[in-house]
């Protein structure tokens, strides 16, 4: 249906005691002015603002031909182009007092309530709406009960009104004034607090004994209403008393310290930050948010609570170097200088910083890579970031991400938590005091997941070099440019670490170190710095090369020098005690000398441990913590065919030793063994240390040459260590970790190791010092392994109670 078009409105029936005014039926057209959520009574003046096209036409209108308005209430309010059908069917008659547009475009209308009215329907809608009207008469009031009524009403109204904090006079004199029933119970229900359509059911209602017993009842509601609130009044009152007592004093000690002189604390602290704000060249988007906070701060008294947490808010923003100093230019030369200086060894490490600094020194604005050491634990990560800090004399900045499991230790916490901080790289960069520090986030790969959130998702905005420059930490709330900051990560294992925050950053691996370079750097670094530690000098105390061999060869085993670092302090302090108890000369340590301090040596040579039982080969290792050397075991007692393994190994190293086992039975014929003994044994191969678990594809052919030598009878030589997958077809395929794997092999004392031929290209990899000490066999087949690490005669098979 179109509802623009106009229609009759549903007819009423007429009231008891409901008159008309006089004409022939009782009507006539009026102007009609649509209001939401407000009636208007007979007898009242009200101020109406309007402006919405319809109602500023009506009133322009009436202005216009000198008459009255009728005011309707609308039935929907959120209705902005209201229609007949849409408003209630009783009125008020008014006459416009006053008629006033702002000079902010607003208009005002001041009414006076003259009488009801009726609509019997609408004429027109647009552009003003205009009703067929009846108007109504009040009805008489002759009669006790109305005079009565109106006495209790009159007495309620005036009860009501003492109950109110503050009355205008002129009210009260209204009520008290009134000279018909009829006008007190409009005055009453025009200026009660209840909703408008109450208000509108009194408005429509004509009888007037209903409308003021109504009015009445309404009236006792909100007296109870007003006697509730004024208890409660009296009780919080009590409670508040204590804290504006002492909020009066504080205001009488401001008062005392600025008449003695001492100004307002406020506004010096306010001035104060103003300043530091002016100061710290903050972007335009930061500097606004800034001075927001600072209007809220100064508008905020001293004790509220919310004062403090926007006082440390700004002083955060304000210590934050958002300004980028004048950067110095890189001296190669010197940072060439500085790494060797610092380290020993390294040489393709070196040289990769070199080339990072160099760029770094030709295309300053460019986004230069995050580099990330991966190696086993004291082998010189962290101080190599240090050393690039130096090389670019900048501040250096350690972040320690190890164990951090929550996202907000990154991003920070939202200032609507009590005691909420920025995050670690805010916090990185505020100690550091530069924009473009060199930040090491040390233990990238020991952040783990929680149900605080994915830190490691965190990290991937931080280490992207498109992202970064708009960082937003959840407790700043504003961007902060992290892309002049030189980020370093360290890592022990790749593993742990998603492939998306893996790709973002350069790896850089870092091997162990040999016995040869362990000597040098206990000569270079150690020694002086745990002398240093334990109050000696190198006149005072000193340990010969010999010592130090047997202190690397004996008494630790590791790719770092933490221990080594350790166990030389152990022998200084015990030189230490000597000197505080009996000064004299100097203590030089021999190797005799390591017994009586650090105990029996702790390690043997590996090559020691070997025997010449057949059975037994040697195969190598990758750990976290550096390359080793493994022990693979075999062993047979009648049975009936079963393969047992033991050592708490993996499903891959199971299902390698499976395939060694069927590669030698497939090729028993041509190995020359007898295809019976596999029918007849049970074969057992037991890997040693076997609280360690031990996984991995890369013990396939050292397993089977200790198989092979288990059932051919020959020794496999001391001297050799291998590694590399085997397939069922004999191949042997490449694996991982050979410049650990190979360092480990000559830190054991073997002369020979054994690799995957297709594992050539990381020949270069290994250290020269370590290339030199040792004979590489390159295998292409199982038959390559047979011919070379097999002794040449067989030996008579141990029992096997041996293994």
């Amino acid at each position: 249906m179109d509802q623009s078009k106009t229609g009759p409105a549903p007819e009423a029936e007429m009231q008891p005691g409901e008159t008309v005014a006089d004409g022939t039926d009782g009507s006539n057209a009026l102007l009609i002015l649509p209001i939401r959520e407000t009636t208007i009574f007979p007898g009242t003046l009200f101020p109406i603002s309007i402006g919405r096209p319809i109602s500023i036409a009506a009133v322009q209108q009436a202005m216009r031909e000198e008459k009255q308005i009728g005011i309707l209430m609308q039935r929907d309010s959120s209705n902005a182009e209201p229609l007949g059908n849409d408003m209630h069917r009783v009125g008020t008659v008014a006459n416009i007092a006053r008629y006033v547009t702002a000079p902010d475009g607003t208009h005002h209308v001041i009414v006076q309530g003259v009488e009801r009215f009726r609509v019997l329907d609408f004429q027109q809608e647009r552009p003003v709406l205009i009703a067929n009207v009846q108007r109504i008469v009040e009805p008489s009031e002759d009669g006790a009960e109305i005079e009565a009524r109106m006495m209790v009403l009159r007495q309620k109204a005036v009860e009501a009104l003492e109950l109110l904090p503050q009355v205008p006079t002129e009210l009260v004199n209204a009520m008290q004034n009134a000279t018909s029933g009829a006008m007190l119970a409009d005055l009453v229900t025009a200026y009660m607090d209840i909703p408008s359509e109450q208000k509108q059911e009194i408005l429509e209602t004509i009888d007037l004994p209903i409308r003021m017993e109504k009015v009445s009842r309404l009236l006792s509601e909100r007296i109870e209403v007003l006697r509730l609130t004024q208890e409660i009044g009296r009780q919080t009152k009590a409670v508040f008393d204590e804290r504006q007592r002492e909020a009066v004093l504080r205001e009488q000690m401001a008062a005392i310290q600025r008449q003695l002189g001492e100004g307002d604390g406020k506004s010096d602290e306010v001035a104060e930050l103003a300043a530091a704000i002016a100061k710290a060249q903050m972007p335009t988007e930061v500097e606004t948010q800034a001075k927001k906070e600072l209007r809220r701060y100064e508008r905020l008294p001293e004790q509220a609570a919310e004062a403090g947490m926007i006082r440390t808010y700004l002083d955060t923003l304000t210590e934050l170097p958002w300004a980028l100093p004048d950067e110095k230019p890189i001296d190669i030369a010197q940072a060439r200088k500085i790494l060797e200086d610092d380290h020993f060894g390294l040489d393709k490490i070196k040289q990769r910083i070199i080339e990072y600094l160099a760029v770094r020194k030709l295309a300053p604005q460019g986004k230069a890579p995050i580099l990330c050491f991966v190696g086993p634990p004291g082998v010189g990560k962290t101080s190599l970031g240090q050393s690039i800090a130096r090389a670019m004399e900048r501040p250096f900045v350690r972040v320690s991400l190890g164990g951090v499991h929550d996202e907000a230790e990154i991003r920070g916490h939202r200032r609507t938590y009590i005691g909420s901080l920025p995050g670690n790289i805010i916090q990185g960069i505020k100690k550091a005091g530069q924009r473009n520090a060199v930040m090491m986030l040390d233990e990238i790969d020991k952040m783990g997941r929680g149900i605080q959130g994915d830190p490691f998702a965190a990290m991937l905005e931080v280490l992207d070099p498109e992202q970064n420059n708009t960082f937003r930490d959840a407790y700043l709330g504003v961007p902060f440019d992290l892309s002049r900051v030189t980020f370093i990560a360290t890592a022990n294992m790749l593993d742990t670490i998603p492939g998306p925050l893996l790709d973002r950053m350069e790896i850089i691996q870092l091997a162990g170190y040999t016995a040869k370079e362990k000597l040098e750097i206990a000569k270079r670094y150690l020694v002086a710095r745990q002398l240093e530690a334990n109050g000696l000098t190198a006149e005072q105390a000193g340990i010969d090369d010999d010592a130090l061999t047997a202190i690397i060869e004996d008494y630790t085993r590791e790719a770092g020098v933490r221990s080594l670092e350790r166990e030389i302090g152990k022998v200084l302090r015990n030189v230490a005690v000597r000197i505080a108890e009996a000064p004299g000369e100097k203590v030089q340590i021999h190797t005799d000398d390591l017994v009586g301090i650090l105990g029996q040596p702790r390690f043997e040579n590996e090559v020691a441990m070997r025997t010449s039982v057949p059975g037994v080969a040697t195969g190598l290792a990758w750990t976290p913590v550096g390359g080793d050397i493994l022990f693979i075991e075999a062993t047979r007692a009648p049975g009936k065919g079963v393969l047992i393994l033991t050592g708490q190994l993996g499903d891959v190293m199971r299902e390698s030793a499976q395939a060694a086992l069927s590669l030698i039975k497939n090729r028993s014929a041509s190995l020359g063994l007898d295809p019976a003994l596999f029918e007849k044994s049970d074969i057992h191969i037991h890997v040693p240390a076997g609280a360690t678990p031990k996984d991995g594809p890369s013990a396939g052919v050292a397993m089977f040459t200790a198989l092979y030598s288990l059932l051919s009878g020959r020794t496999v030589r001391s001297d050799t260590a291998m590694t590399g997958e085997i397939s069922l077809r004999g191949l042997v395929l490449p694996v991982g970790g050979i410049k650990e794997k190979v360092t480990a092999a000559a830190r054991a004392g073997l002369t020979r190791v054994m690799l995957p031929a297709r594992n050539r290209r990381d020949y270069d990899d290994i250290p020269e010092e370590t290339r030199k000490s040792l004979d590489f066999i390159w295998l292409e087949r199982v038959d390559d392994v047979i011919a070379a690490a097999l002794e040449s005669e067989p030996q008579p098979e141990a029992p096997a109670s041996v293994h």
